[in-house]
């Protein structure tokens, strides 16, 4: 690749950068700090941004050297010109990344609030904001990090004064959470993400594709404790394979056998366990069996302090807070005999896909991109922008060593070690997920071989371990992405003996990973060396390959010779796995994103209206608008005119000291809807009497409109994820899902709607105001 990139563009304002530097290092420094003054006196005269980044990107490169003693190199110059232009920048492990972003950061950072660098975990966004901030500062911006310091509670932070600042450090998870939070609000000043105008994300292919089906969920209403969790417990542990259930190849789907639901229906006395009478329990017994023989325990789970935590199958980090939907998380619970927790009803939710696809302008950065360029532009309109090394890559990637079985090859792999921890090579040993590191470890304790093991329980922690896995002799056990976003330098004496060796296990599920894993090693030009050790027991082969495969390998797994050569059949087998895995993967995120999409249009919409509600001087009109809504549509479901119908819906929603004698003496007015219109005016007229100062009484108004809406949206969500799971196994009989899902979604949301207008009627005029001592007044909705 030329150095100056294939773009012209790109080329030509990085020469001008570095010809500009030359003016602003002849500054003091009073003036060069003085240059943001001058720079935002022109945004607001009319310039746009992009006419001042060749000298802000200057102003930042003397900053920089000024502050940090670090002059970013032209390559990085090149990296942060592309980032402006809606790119992702693949640049290299090593090549600075962290320095890069300052550029594009302060250049959107003139503008104020709004502008956020998200980065993979809450160490990186400290540490991160705590070194550049140094900067920013000193140019006169103002910088916070959005997550917590460690030892402190989230609840802690300011917000208002995290998101007043010109420039954010914090992470997916974090802003998402915010995001939320805010459009649960019941006032403005309880909002404080104001702006998403720019969003620079680092390890862009980890948060933009890898996380990008995880939804974000706020889940705070219990649902009604189940007590079917330990009874199917109990009897999935009375069950045999291929007996009473079936697993597939792959160990990803179980299911019942005919057999299994009669012997399951004799146990539990019941009839038909798949009627409808009986439907929860099967539920149960489903999830029951899913987290028996679906889910296993340090792969996809650990049990610490009698709570089960999930864990990231690729990092092997635990997630906190982050809990199976659907009742699956209490089945894992009841399986592992620890304290069953609630089942919550989700609040709020979002994907990261629509979560960044709501930003102004986007950017990227991370080790690798390139090989998914197409649904980078495809979902998120962003391009892929290859920035070549400061100095030329010399490490060597040597070819797989490829076996039948999985402990032939890690005995091979541990001959390698040995050899590199004889001659005091520093070696990163890279696992595909925790169990394996873990088995590792006690591997090298058998050989008396002193290593560090990651097994990402701590970022910061972590980060320290890998920066010094480049020292004479380390050995460094780590899962795939333990310590991703930490340089390894190498140690005295290191380079002579070949640099860094990184010696991957298995290959991993994708392509990034693996050259994620390889970027370990020679990073800046230095020496280093990659090699996979793969086996046809790897778990990307026994889930992907074709059954010939799975086949040969029962046939062949105690023969005495056990290594494959590098050619022949077996050579493209793991490629192709990976390539299935990509496929599928990057299948099912687009359906995520399209069911997410109708999802997004009924979440702006009720954001919107909350938004508007909160800032409106006045509701009386819309409330009118609300009680004419509800009026026609009792009249439309209630032309009979019968009077039980009638004073139900009265005494439920309008006057609970309704006399009936009104009616009936007058039948008509039951399907008048003025009739029905002037009660409701009638009673919310003698709220307004006891409620007589102005600002108490829009107060009321306000909140009761807000937890109406709310609470109907609560629900509508749970419908949503529910229908989505429902609507995802509609495929067969020639229907299209998504259409079905689109038309359930329609057909739900206009019924949420008239439920939010009578469930407003009914809290404005049901609802009990109790007079407190100290003034106040609380409100007890019915």
């Amino acid at each position: 690749m030329n150095f100056w990139g294939s773009s012209y563009r790109y080329h030509k304002k990085t020469k001008q950068i570095l010809k500009l530097q030359a003016k602003y290092k002849n500054m003091g420094d009073e003036e060069l700090r003085h240059q943001t003054v001058i720079f935002r006196q022109r945004l607001e005269k009319g310039a746009t941004l992009r006419s001042l980044l060749v000298e802000a990107y200057a102003v930042a490169c003397e900053a920089t050297e000024r502050v940090l003693q670090m002059r970013p190199f032209p390559v990085q110059v090149l990296g942060a010109v592309a980032m402006e232009y809606n790119n992702i920048v693949e640049m290299k492990t090593g090549e600075g990344k962290t320095l890069t972003a300052a550029m594009p950061m302060y250049l959107h950072g003139l503008t104020g609030s709004g502008n956020f660098l998200i980065t993979a975990n809450g160490y990186l966004a400290n540490r991160d904001a705590e070194q550049m901030g140094k900067v920013y500062r000193w140019l006169g911006l103002t910088i916070a990090s959005g997550v917590p310091a460690p030892g402190h509670d989230g609840e802690d932070r300011d917000r208002q004064q995290i998101y007043r600042s010109d420039i954010v450090y914090t992470t997916n998870t974090s802003l998402g959470f915010d995001y939320l939070f805010d459009n649960l609000a019941s006032n403005p000043e309880e909002q404080y993400l104001r702006h998403l105008n720019f969003a620079l994300i680092d390890e862009a292919d980890a948060i933009l594709l890898d996380s990008a089906q995880t939804p974000l969920i706020i889940a705070g209403i219990p649902r009604v404790h189940s007590n079917y969790y330990k009874s199917a417990e109990r009897m999935i542990t009375m069950l045999e394979e291929k007996k009473d259930y079936k697993l597939s190849d792959d160990r990803k789907s179980v299911w019942f056998t005919p057999e299994g639901i009669a012997r399951m229906q004799h146990f539990f006395g019941v009839d038909d366990l798949l009627g409808k009478k009986w439907y929860e329990l099967y539920r149960h017994l489903v999830l029951a069996l899913k987290a028996h023989f679906v889910y296993k325990r340090d792969r996809d789970y650990v049990v610490d302090h009698d709570e089960v935590l999930l864990v990231d199958r690729d990092n092997g980090r635990e997630l906190i807070g982050m809990k199976i939907q659907g009742g699956q998380h209490q089945a894992i619970e009841a399986k592992e005999h620890v304290k069953i927790t609630d089942e919550m009803r989700t609040m709020a939710s979002v994907t990261y896909q629509n979560l960044f696809r709501m930003f102004g302008q986007l950017a990227g950065m991370t080790g690798t991109a390139a090989t998914d360029s197409a649904e980078f532009m495809e979902v998120y309109r962003l391009a892929v922008f290859q920035v070549p090394t400061n100095k030329p890559m010399i490490r060597k990637d040597l070819p797989d060593e490829r076996y039948i079985a999985q402990t032939p090859k890690l005995i091979a792999s541990l001959k390698t070690v040995h050899q590199a921890y004889e001659a005091k090579r520093p070696i990163l040993i890279e696992t595909g997920s925790l169990s394996l590191s873990n088995l590792y470890s006690r591997l090298l304790l058998r050989e008396k071989i002193p290593h560090s093991l990651l097994n990402a329980r701590s970022a910061s922690k972590e980060a320290r371990i890998v920066a010094e896995a480049g020292q004479l002799g380390a050995v460094t056990v780590a899962t795939s992405m333990a310590g991703r976003g930490t340089d390894i330098k190498l140690g005295e004496g290191v380079k002579e003996k070949g640099g860094l060796l990184v010696l991957g296990t298995e290959r991993m599920a994708n392509r990034r990973v693996d050259n994620q894993l390889r970027g370990r090693a020679g990073r800046q030009g230095e020496p280093g060396s990659s090699i996979f050790y793969t086996s046809l027991e790897d778990r990307i082969v026994i889930q992907n390959a074709p059954k010939w495969v799975r086949r040969y390998t029962y046939k062949h797994a105690h023969d005495e010779h056990q290594q494959l050569g590098k050619h022949g059949r077996f050579r493209k087998v793991i490629d192709r796995a990976q390539d299935q895995v990509s496929n599928t993967g990057r299948s099912a995120r687009f359906s995520t994103l399209q069911y997410g999409e109708v999802f997004r249009v009924q979440r702006d919409t009720v954001y919107e209206t909350r938004d508007e509600i909160m800032v409106a001087p006045a509701l009386d009109n819309l409330i009118a608008g609300v009680f004419r809504h509800v009026a026609e549509q009792y009249v439309k479901e209630h032309r009979n005119g019968d009077i039980s119908d009638f004073l139900d819906f009265v005494y439920t929603n309008i006057d609970r000291d309704f006399l009936p004698k009104l009616v009936a003496d007058n039948p008509e007015r039951m399907v008048d809807v003025d009739y029905i219109q002037s009660l409701m005016k009638d009673q919310l007229n003698q709220k307004r009497a006891v409620l007589q100062d102005d600002d108490q009484w829009h107060y009321f108004q306000r909140v009761t409109v807000l937890k109406t809406i709310d609470t109907a949206w609560i629900d509508q969500v749970d419908n949503l994820q529910a229908l989505q799971a429902v609507t995802m196994n509609r495929s067969t009989n020639g229907r299209d899902p998504l259409y079905e899902y689109q038309k359930e979604t329609r057909r739900t949301f206009g019924k949420m709607k008239q439920a939010m207008n009578v469930g407003i009627a009914r809290n404005l005029l049901c609802s009990d105001l109790v007079f407190n001592e100290d003034g106040t007044i609380e409100i007890q909705f019915p």
